[in-house]
């Protein structure tokens, strides 16, 4: 069959042939893969950069991690691989598969489930989201960032704020449920300046932030209390894309009634993620169906896989490669 395999001492996955997996045991199915969703996770483990993975193999390693499937029944499901996921064929687990509905493309269906998971799981139970809730999304011009928006507003937040470097993708979120936009392009002064006055006037409950590094440091600051009583803030660390370290001054969880954590593989429990597959996914993927949640995606052949593992698409949308 035909596959996209990293392999060790190389950068860019390569179109190849590979053997056809074979299941391991009862809880492992053959399935058809239609449309997988290239993200920075993906990149991540495929390099072994990221925190869940392991060096790539001398002899190749399938890459991608979910996708949508045929079963052989020629049901539609979107499925989490026991190995790799962007070939032809690919072993998924019977445990870790969710029904498609009608009108749900395989792209956009493809490209959702990360997203809902580094948002949602966030949301749902790090921060434990309730109606009326300010909630403030750091990053949030990036393809996560605008699922983040939009499920904070479903779950009943009653103030997003939003930061990002990009002003039209920052003002495209005012489309999708933001109610207050900061710019991360201005000077920090400026920045500190705007979110303390936006946090004086609606203490902010929640901060789901998709950066951490300099960003984080600046928002923590701005928090800070000055001894008096404060509302309780949970900030959730999902992503690093701005780095991986920062500076916290302890004073700053001393005057605040602050929680920190971070929502991600390794984080969550086994009730959370059955959870998440069970009711969650579905909730969301029929949101999507009837319009109410919206992605961008921009779909490419699996044969082009060299020269798309390193495009780059703006405002937020998501590469799904088809096979």
């Amino acid at each position: 069959m035909k596959a996209a395999v990293m392999y060790r001492h190389s950068e860019i996955p390569q179109y190849v042939d590979m053997p056809e997996p074979t299941i391991q045991n009862d809880n492992e199915i053959l399935v058809t893969v239609k449309a997988v969703a290239i993200k920075h996770f993906d990149k991540g483990r495929a390099t072994g950069k990221h925190y869940s993975a392991s060096a790539p193999q001398e002899n190749g390693r399938i890459i991608g991690g979910d996708g949508v499937c045929l079963l052989d029944n020629g049901a539609r499901v979107y499925a989490v691989g026991a190995d790799g996921m962007l070939a032809e064929k690919a072993v998924v687990e019977k445990d870790r598969i969710v029904k498609v509905p009608d009108g749900l493309s395989d792209a956009v269906a493809a490209a959702l489930p990360n997203a809902v998971f580094g948002a949602a799981m966030a949301l749902k139970f790090k921060a434990g989201i309730q109606p009326g809730d300010v909630v403030l999304i750091n990053g949030a011009t990036g393809f996560t960032g605008r699922v983040a928006v939009q499920i904070a507003k479903y779950y009943g937040a009653k103030k997003i704020i939003v930061t990002g470097r990009n002003q039209s993708a920052l003002e495209e979120l005012l489309l999708l449920g933001a109610d207050e936009i900061i710019s991360l392009e201005q000077h920090d002064e400026a920045f500190t300046t705007a979110l303390k006055q936006s946090h004086k006037a609606t203490p902010v409950d929640i901060v789901i932030d998709y950066l951490w590094g300099h960003s984080a440091e600046m928002i923590l600051s701005c928090l800070k209390g000055d001894g008096a009583w404060t509302n309780f803030i949970r900030f959730v660390s999902v992503g690093s894309m701005s780095g991986d370290l920062i500076q916290l001054s302890s004073a700053i969880l001393r005057s605040l009634n602050i929680q920190l954590s971070g929502s991600g593989l390794g984080a969550w429990t086994k009730g959370q993620v059955k959870e998440l597959l069970t009711g969650i996914l579905p909730e969301m993927f029929m949101l999507a169906a009837e319009g109410r949640l919206t992605v961008k995606t921009v779909e490419m052949d699996i044969h082009h896989i060299a020269e798309l593992w390193e495009a780059n698409v703006a405002n937020g949308q998501r590469i799904v490669v088809t096979i």
